[in-house]
């Protein structure tokens, strides 16, 4: 209980600390991490949606399929950075029981987060960050 406590909050204090890196800005809740357009908002609460039913899997398959997508904008490349951190975010969130409960497991939380910031470039920035843990 208490590594599990731990864990989400490295997690949750490394996303926190890569959006102040990349994004120059400081966010404590999960409403001031989401700092997104209104098509990035609507699709962060699909993804929201799906991982809160218990749609996990789906929902990081869609996020994937939209990085790809739209790899090719670099504004929207970011953006779709602030939502990956974003949903990973709300991922940790949930209890382990929660996760396992639906094929998930905090292990795969961190290394969706190291997949995404490797995909922009920034997988030194996030190995670092969990180097110490």
């Amino acid at each position: 209980m208490v590594e599990n406590d731990y864990m989400m909050r490295i997690i949750h204090e490394m996303v926190r600390t890569i959006v102040m890196l990349i994004f120059h800005k400081d966010q404590e809740t999960e409403e001031e991490l989401i700092f997104l357009d209104g098509v990035s908002q609507d699709f962060y609460q699909r993804l929201c949606h799906l991982a809160d039913v218990g749609k996990i899997n789906e929902a990081e398959n869609m996020l994937y399929q939209n990085l790809e997508e739209n790899d090719w904008d670099k504004e929207e490349t970011m953006v779709n950075l602030k939502v990956a951190l974003a949903f990973y975010d709300l991922l940790n969130s949930k209890s382990n029981d929660f996760l396992e409960e639906h094929d998930y497991s905090r292990e795969e939380v961190e290394e969706g987060i190291q997949r995404v910031m490797k995909l922009y470039g920034y997988g030194e920035l996030a190995e670092t960050l969990l180097e110490n843990r």
